[in-house]
């Protein structure tokens, strides 16, 4: 059973949008596990080989302890039963009780395509009479109690922030691994939207935008179709009075 499940539609999502959050629940002793939906084989840039070695080192150095990848096709998967299917059987192996998701509107429109499969899939993986196996066993229904979105290309407005000043170096790191992507010069690969100079220093001013609205260094914002509840008001962190 995973604490958190993070699904995504491409290699070096995941680390763009919440590895902070995963890397801190990893620290923690949690057990957290990454799902890439395809290989990102329609990359400019790379092959769908190199795009897996660079996931699995970017994964040891989160600390995650499952990664997979399930092979749809890059830019041709849908949201329907076929897809479906194919998902549910790693959300009932895995049981995770919280799954982080592709933003569900996003300039690249697999992001938001997928951000929709996921959360139905979801659901569905709680009904019973949808019948799955693994390794040739019946497999139990299982819904997760939270499905909740990144924030990817798009300043979407955050649900709640969660403060990942001190794991920030490190989620920079991971992102890092994906060499084949970003902006590696004398690599001989052609520009490409995130292999410009300028793209990794955007994903600095946006975490630290969302960090300043909570008082802290850097942040990410998740998003929650659903109004999350708190146990009381002490639950919530704020930014110290001045």
């Amino acid at each position: 059973m995973l604490s958190i499940l993070a699904i995504a539609v491409h290699p070096d999502d995941i680390e763009l949008g919440c590895a902070g959050i995963l890397i801190k629940h990893a620290m923690a002793g949690e057990a957290v596990g990454i799902l890439d939906l395809t290989q990102g084989e329609l990359g400019t840039r790379g092959t769908a080989e190199i795009r897996l070695q660079e996931a699995d080192a970017a994964a040891r150095l989160m600390g995650v302890q499952v990664r997979e990848n399930a092979r749809m096709r890059d830019g041709f998967f849908s949201n329907d039963e076929a897809h479906q299917m194919q998902l549910i059987p790693y959300l009932r192996r895995w049981r995770p009780q919280i799954v982080i998701a592709n933003a569900l509107e996003d300039r690249h429109p697999d992001h938001g395509r997928a951000g929709k499969l996921i959360a139905d899939a979801c659901f569905l993986s709680g009904l019973r009479k949808i019948s799955t196996s693994y390794e040739s066993k019946e497999q139990e229904p299982w819904r997760p109690k939270r499905v909740y979105h990144m924030i990817q290309d798009r300043q979407l407005t955050p649900s709640f922030i969660v403060d990942i000043s001190e794991v920030f170096e490190k989620k920079i790191q991971a992102i890092q691994c994906y060499k084949s992507q970003f902006h590696n010069p004398g690599s001989g690969e052609p520009e490409t939207y995130i292999s410009a100079q300028n793209f990794l220093e955007q994903i600095k001013y946006r975490d630290a935008l969302l960090g300043k609205r909570i008082g802290t260094q850097y942040g990410e914002g998740l998003i929650s179709e659903n109004i999350p509840g708190i146990v009381n008001l002490n639950s919530l962190i704020l930014p110290e009075t001045p």
